[in-house]
């Protein structure tokens, strides 16, 4: 099972753009600080590269921008390819399948233009109705068992 999960800060304007066919595409990079660090020295930071597609990709970009705190799960892939002296090469990245708030308070410098709520945003859904009694109606505070 190839399962990553990163918190870090996006360190790159973002850009969204589409492949040929219209898929939308959005490549950026985080920096994610290390746990451990030895006794007087710097906390050290990671660099990744990162990759979202579709919806992910349109939500990072709505409401992330640079400098901003962010949550990423998806699957770490390595591409081999051949660089521009013909060495071999290995190219590492998060593919990016979701993405999340990290409660961190956007201000004026790090925040996208965009951070309102789009209008063509469905509404939150309502909750279902039900017709039988809740799980605290029917025990009446005493234990189920």
């Amino acid at each position: 099972m190839n399962r990553t999960v990163m918190m870090g800060r996006i360190v790159n304007d973002l850009e969204l753009s589409a492949t040929p066919n219209g898929t939308t595409c959005l490549k950026f990079r985080i920096a994610v600080d290390r746990n451990f660090q030895k006794k007087g020295e710097e906390r050290k930071t990671d660099f990744f590269n990162a990759t979202a597609w579709r919806g992910t990709a349109e939500f990072i970009s709505n409401y992330f921008g640079k400098g901003r705190m962010i949550l990423v799960e998806g699957e770490f892939q390595t591409n081999s390819y051949v660089d521009k002296n013909g060495n071999n090469a290995t190219w590492y990245e998060l593919v990016v399948e979701n993405a999340y708030f990290t409660g961190e308070k956007a201000n004026a410098d790090s925040a996208p233009a965009n951070t309102a709520i789009p209008a063509s945003a469905p509404p939150a859904p309502a909750a279902a109705p039900h017709n039988e009694a809740s799980a605290a109606d029917k025990y009446d505070d005493d234990y189920p068992f």
